[in-house]
């Protein structure tokens, strides 16, 4: 056999005994195992092994009979073969690598996103590739704009954990229905979105401006990690409500408002976010 046939076999993947039995059973087929290994040169201890492995990647055949049989796949359909595998090969690389680079840059990077419908689309994307739980706190007429890929999304496997702001009615996700929505409505001068997908991805903003709407989003660990926490943590005191708001409320009054109007800044009872402190 001449080295360079052997070499071109090797530069498609085939081992040094595996392109030896494939030149061999080009040179005449069908064999016998026994035969191939005395045709190419192929240790006998090692033939069966190679051939079964040239089998399972198609680039022999073999009959099974009393004898098993090997034949050579004909050349041009190994080819063929070899090119579409080298196709999809490059093909997967190129989408992986993509998808790696553009995570990478977007760790970096925090993006604004301007009005209120991108800001829902934008949340809609994060949706569509969540593999594993979507977080989101929201209000009601946001959540009902969400609902159709929400539905989605959970009959993929997706978990769907919602803190909403006014009375939801989704069978398909555990929602944490939170009892002041009109009043933390009036207090903050508007609504807002809080989205996490998978631990990896937030936007967080408000929805209620019209075009004037301004959130943020961001694969940033740091502030990933915060903003889905907020999300986790609302969770908690609702859980720690449903069991014992009757002591809680005797403590800090209805709807832990007490707690609420602790921590507002100026005498005028509205949080700034939106509008400058007078």
């Amino acid at each position: 056999m001449k080295p360079e046939i052997l070499g071109v076999l090797q530069d498609l993947n085939f081992t040094e005994y595996e392109a030896k039995a494939y030149l061999a059973l080009l040179g005449k087929s069908p064999l016998s195992g026994y035969a191939v290994s005395l045709n190419s040169g192929v240790p006998r201890s090692k033939i069966y092994e190679v051939l079964g492995g040239m089998v399972s990647r198609g680039d022999i055949i073999i009959s099974h009979e009393s004898t098993p049989l090997y034949s050579a796949l004909p050349t041009n359909e190994l080819i063929a073969q070899r090119k579409r595998k080298a196709e999809k090969i490059f093909e997967i690389a190129q989408e992986a690598l993509e998808q790696y680079t553009l995570s990478s840059q977007n760790r970096e990077n925090i993006w604004n996103i301007s009005g209120h419908e991108a800001i829902l689309n934008r949340v809609k994307e994060g949706i569509k590739g969540a593999k594993y739980r979507v977080l989101l706190e929201v209000w009601k007429e946001d959540a009902e704009e969400l609902e159709d890929i929400l539905r989605q999304a959970s009959q993929r496997g997706i978990e769907v954990l919602i803190v909403c702001y006014g009375e939801l009615d989704f069978d398909f996700a555990k929602v944490y229905q939170h009892d002041m929505s009109e009043h933390i409505t009036s207090e903050y001068g508007g609504r807002w979105v809080v989205f996490s997908v998978d631990d990896k991805e937030v936007v967080a903003g408000m929805t209620s401006l019209g075009n004037d709407s301004l959130a943020a989003w961001t694969m940033h660990p740091g502030l990933v990690m915060p903003i889905t926490e907020v999300i986790i943590h609302d969770m908690y005191i609702m859980e720690i409500l449903y069991e014992f708001r009757k002591e809680l409320e005797e403590r800090f009054g209805p709807d832990l408002i007490y707690l609420r109007e602790k921590f507002v800044i100026g005498p005028c009872g509205k949080k700034h976010y939106v509008h400058s402190l007078p």
